[in-house]
């Protein structure tokens, strides 16, 4: 992502919701699983379904628990195998320490793991005790994305943060998401913001319906027009 191409980020859970995703307009999907957990790691049956449903660019989410620790990391780091043999080549993760600092060994773990392929840094920035200290550290591990709302409760609360965030001048992508709202994204966009990451905003009947492909083409006009 340039700094003046804006990107449309979805969460999907199948399928189907890559299918209507990509229909509406999204560039990219984050793949998870049990959204009542805030999303974990999807099976490696899911991932091999949505890549074959979907040419959009798709980030797995690589987490156990609904935690930011890192728990079990050696039986996260041995599910990436699978799903790398079932295709995926982009990731989704993010660890803190007791701390509240990014959690470098257990990220460095994965990072083996995935052998250079692309990654986000999920919301457990927003836990992190000073975010823009913590995306200098992930700049230093490659990660070329960060995913945040600037505050544990939500973008509406997280303004502040994330316009400095968004004024770094360099280090990994800022994708906004978590709580977002249609009337943020103008602020958002004038203030530097090109990635806009979107859920249950494009799942109007709730998490246990699809994907929305008319509500992801309004999404993916506003951020891009």
């Amino acid at each position: 992502m340039s700094s003046t191409t804006a990107l449309l980020e979805v969460i999907a859970l199948s399928a189907e919701d890559a299918e209507r995703a990509q229909e509406g307009g999204a560039d990219r999907l984050e793949l998870v699983a049990d959204m009542a957990s805030d999303g974990l790691t999807p099976s490696v049956e899911t991932v091999r379904a949505v890549l074959a449903a979907t040419d959009l660019p798709v980030r797995v989410m690589l987490r156990a628990e609904n935690s930011f620790a890192a728990g079990d990391i050696d039986a996260l780091r041995a599910i990436v195998a699978g799903l790398l043999d079932a295709g995926a080549r982009e990731f989704v993760f993010g660890f803190l320490t007791e701390d509240s600092e990014v959690d470098v060994d257990a990220c460095r773990v994965l990072l083996k793991e995935i052998d250079g392929q692309p990654w986000t840094f999920h919301r457990a920035i927003d836990r992190a005790l000073d975010p823009l200290a913590a995306c200098g550290v992930l700049a230093e591990l490659g990660c070329d994305t960060v995913l945040a709302a600037g505050h544990p409760n939500g973008v509406g609360s997280g303004l502040p943060v994330l316009q400095q965030l968004a004024r770094r001048a360099a280090g990994p992508e800022l994708l906004v998401g978590g709580g977002l709202r249609a009337q943020q994204v103008h602020l958002l966009r004038a203030g530097g913001v090109r990635g806009f990451h979107v859920g249950g905003a494009v799942r109007p009947d709730g998490w246990e319906a699809p994907v929305d492909a008319a509500a992801v083409r309004e999404w993916a006009e506003l951020v891009k027009g």
